[in-house]
């Protein structure tokens, strides 16, 4: 499930980017004038308090939401021009989000779980069959298809939202707290497996954590505060890379 971008040119381009709307008469500005770059296959931590901006920029890059002004491109594509049919259609191909708590259906399985990004794409049931068993091997949890979220260990079902979050192969996986639910040593197993998805098979992950154990797992990290990024310079020590 590699990959099949070759360019070195940014996979997501973002300049002077501002959200802002209205709660009753106030004006909330969650992101104002950002400029960021991220590079193909990099794995990136965005970190901040509460209401600094980063799940806003996450569902902004994930095209869940659309900027009130500035320039969002993707793969060379400005998602930020694109309506919300064209941005629902994108989404389905180029993006994966993976939830702090899972998201999956009860009463389905493991494969069936995984099986729902592709129920709307134009694909022979052997071809649907064949990616459901990739991505649930890559996750290690082949011998999990046929058990149900209650049957699975809360590593295993972000295991299995993984597999979902990638079985359709895009080019970018975002994650809203993914270990937020998760004890450490099943904490540690899904920062590594995304890990892999960029280092073994070129994809761009972008992560919003509070956590800087999981931040460090990144290969970059940075700080956002009131909706603007802060510089390395001025980022808190711990956030600092090794």
């Amino acid at each position: 499930m590699k990959s099949n971008s070759s360019s070195t040119s940014p996979l997501i381009e973002i300049r002077d980017l501002s959200k802002s709307y209205l709660k009753g008469k106030t004006k909330i500005t969650p992101l104002e004038g950002l400029d960021l770059d991220v590079q193909p296959g990099e794995f990136l931590a965005l970190m901040g308090p509460s209401g600094s901006g980063k799940t806003t920029l996450l569902n902004l890059v994930a095209g869940i939401d659309s900027p009130s002004s500035g320039i969002l491109k993707i793969s060379g594509r400005d998602i930020s021009e694109m309506s919300r049919g064209q941005l629902t259609e994108w989404r389905s191909d180029h993006v994966g989000y993976i939830f702090q708590l899972y998201h999956l259906i009860p009463i389905l399985t493991a494969y069936e779980n995984v099986e729902l990004p592709l129920l709307l794409k134009k694909m022979s049931r052997s071809e649907r069959k064949s990616r459901i068993h990739s991505a649930l091997n890559l996750v290690g949890l082949s011998d999990r298809a046929d058990h149900r979220p209650a049957e699975l260990s809360g590593g295993q079902e972000q295991r299995v939202a993984i597999a979902r979050a990638i079985v359709h192969n895009p080019e970018l996986v975002v994650a809203d707290e993914p270990t937020g639910d998760l004890d450490r040593e099943s904490a540690d197993s899904i920062l590594e497996l995304l890990r892999s998805l960029t280092k073994d098979h070129g994809k761009t992950v972008v992560m919003v954590t509070h956590d800087p154990k999981a931040a460090g797992a990144a290969d970059r990290i940075l700080y956002l505060e009131k909706g603007k990024l802060i510089t390395p310079e001025t980022q808190p020590e711990e956030l600092q890379p090794a």
